[in-house]
């Protein structure tokens, strides 16, 4: 009987793992290009991380278990509560803001489906240290540009929750609670059932949902959250972001205190967003001082279901030989990788040059470079082309330069 990868986790091929490599270094580039830095945390924190603001319920949902020491530990089922607990360890006294991202993997306890996995990637990036909303719309910036610098379109929309929450104040924190949730779930007449008794929030809720930024102006008044919004209107526009008011956006996790955005791609069917965020307080549930943050996270592996950018080909070259020259072909090899830094194999089977010619074609190899006691004497290797079957004897630096194109 073959043994069977773990419900909700997948395997990736060296192709697969080729592109999503390729897509998360340009994520990278972008991020460091923006001046962030890059941090890990460990892939299992004590459960009291995700439980402290979340509640004991959310256990449900992890892969939470009891170590050899009896210790409640949990893996990982998002990055910035370990970011958060990190900074307060290790990085409170740095100069402010921090600028961080990150990419690993996360856990979540849940039925699999399409686009959803119990074993998932995030990239993401913490910007720690600053209110101001000149953080919030770099983030929402940054999250625009590496989604579009990998050939994504996506609608990018943008609410409040300072709005929404002014709309639901006069409400007891468990209808709050509530109300906020069916909105994350997009049920509206579920939303209206809850509301049921209080026409006036519901009236004004149902109405804000579906408003832009100068209708809800005369909703809910010239409030601040409002005018946070008006300011973030005009930097976006500096920095060329397309995107829409929603004020039906209330984030699923429950630490978002402020301003909250959500990208969506075409091509998902339900499970069409791949990327959220927006501002939040967590660094004095952990222990430190009251810091205003802001982040997002791009679900990676939604992206790579959408994503057209392909890897730049990188050839491949078989090192071909006769075994009288073994020495020197690994020398050519080792010139080749190093040297040169083409892709390069050369055979450990011992087969015959016949065979090592017809491995070089099953493996794909673009080009074989043959080594034999002629070549050896010349100082020169042969250049087969395996696409074409052409030839040339050549010198190894005018291989490598016909190799790269």
């Amino acid at each position: 009987m073959k043994l069977q990868r773990p419900r909700g986790t997948r395997d990736f091929t060296p192709a697969e793992t080729e592109k999503r490599r390729y897509i998360e270094n340009r994520m990278r580039a972008i991020a460091e290009k923006w001046g962030y830095v890059e941090v890990k945390t460990p892939t299992f924190e004590n459960s009291e991380l995700f439980t402290i603001k979340s509640g004991e319920a959310i256990l449900g949902e992890l892969y939470a278990f009891k170590d050899k020491g009896g210790r409640e530990i949990a893996l990982r089922p998002e990055l910035t509560a370990p970011v958060l607990r990190m900074y307060v360890n290790e990085m409170s006294v740095s100069p402010k803001p921090i600028k961080l991202y990150y990419f690993e993997n996360c856990f979540r306890y849940e039925r699999p489906q399409k686009g959803r996995f119990r074993e998932f990637w995030q990239f993401g990036v913490e910007l720690i240290g600053s209110g101001r909303v000149e953080a919030e719309a770099e983030a929402i910036a940054l999250a625009a540009a590496m989604v579009s610098d990998i050939g994504i379109e996506a609608d990018l929309c943008i609410g409040h929750l300072g709005v929404v929450r002014g709309v639901l104040h006069d409400l007891d924190s468990q209808m709050q609670a509530e109300a906020m949730r069916l909105m994350d779930k997009k049920d509206l007449e579920g939303l209206g059932v809850l509301l049921a008794d209080d026409s006036d929030v519901k009236d004004r809720l149902l109405a804000l949902i579906d408003a832009d930024l100068d209708e809800a102006s005369s909703i809910v008044g010239e409030t601040g959250a409002i005018e946070q919004l008006k300011q973030m209107r005009t930097l976006l526009d500096h920095y060329g972001v397309e995107y829409k008011v929603d004020f039906g956006i209330a984030r699923g996790l429950d630490y978002y205190t402020g301003m909250v955005f959500e990208m969506y791609a075409a091509g998902l069917g339900a499970q069409n967003q791949i990327c959220g965020g927006g501002t939040y307080r967590l660094a004095q549930l952990f222990g430190g001082a009251e810091t205003p943050s802001c982040g997002f996270a791009i679900g990676f592996d939604r992206v790579l279901e959408v994503c057209e950018v392909e890897p730049p080909n990188k050839p491949t070259v078989a090192v071909v030989y006769l075994p009288d020259v073994v020495e020197d072909a690994i020398r050519v090899a080792s010139r080749l990788r190093e040297g040169a830094g083409v892709r390069t194999t050369i055979d450990i089977s011992g087969r015959k040059f016949g065979q090592q010619l017809k491995h070089a074609d099953a493996i794909g190899a673009d080009y074989a470079v043959i080594v034999g006691a002629q070549e050896i004497a010349a100082g020169m290797v042969t250049l087969r082309d395996m696409r074409t079957g052409e030839q040339e004897m050549i010198g190894l630096a005018d291989a490598v330069l016909r190799i790269r194109g």
